[in-house]
C-alpha cells in the first residue's frame, strides 16, 4: 500500500496551529493590558507631568535623557512590571523571549509616530547601542518593520 501523507500532514497543521494559538493568546492579553502600569501609582503622576514635554523631544537628545532622568522612579517601577521592555531583566533584551520582542517593536513603532520627529530606523540605532542588540536580531526587527508595517 503506498503511503498518503494527509492524515499526517493534517495532525501536523493542528499541532502548530495549537502552538500558534498560545502566542496569539498571549499577545491578546498583552495588547489589553499594556502599559496598564503607567495608569497607576507611582507611574501616573509623572507621566501625566513628562509625557507631554517628551513628545516635543526627540528621542535620543540629551533634552530627552535630561527628562527621562527625572523620571527614574516611574520608569524603575514600569520595567520592572513590563516585560515588554529590556530593562525589565537582568540580563537585557537576552532575558525577552518572542512575545516580549513583538510587543517591544510593536511599542517602538506606536512612540515613533507620537515623538517629534519620530523614524524607527533612527530609534533602531539609538536601540541598538542602548540594548546591545545583536546584528541578527536588529535585522529580524528591521524586516519586521519593512514587511508588516510598511516602515
Amino acid at each position: 500500500m503506498k503511503y498518503d501523507c494527509s492524515e499526517d500532514v493534517k495532525k501536523h497543521i493542528n499541532k502548530v496551529a495549537f502552538f500558534m494559538d498560545k502566542i496569539i493568546e498571549e499577545l491578546f492579553w498583552r495588547e489589553d493590558s499594556h502599559d496598564a502600569s503607567k495608569l497607576m501609582s507611582p507611574e501616573k503622576k509623572y507621566f501625566d507631568l513628562y509625557t507631554p514635554l517628551l513628545w516635543k523631544l526627540s528621542y535620543g537628545s540629551k533634552e530627552y535623557e535630561k527628562i527621562r532622568k527625572k523620571m527614574k522612579p516611574a520608569l524603575i517601577h514600569h520595567y520592572k512590571h513590563n516585560f515588554h521592555h529590556p530593562e525589565h531583566f537582568k540580563n537585557g533584551i537576552n532575558g525577552m523571549d518572542l512575545v516580549d520582542l513583538v510587543e517591544m517593536l510593536c511599542d517602538w513603532m506606536a512612540s515613533t509616530k507620537k515623538e517629534k520627529n519620530g523614524n524607527i530606523n533612527k530609534s533602531f540605532k539609538i536601540a541598538e547601542k542602548r540594548f546591545k542588540i545583536s546584528k541578527q536580531l536588529m535585522q529580524i526587527l528591521k524586516n519586521t518593520v519593512k514587511r508588516r508595517f510598511n516602515a
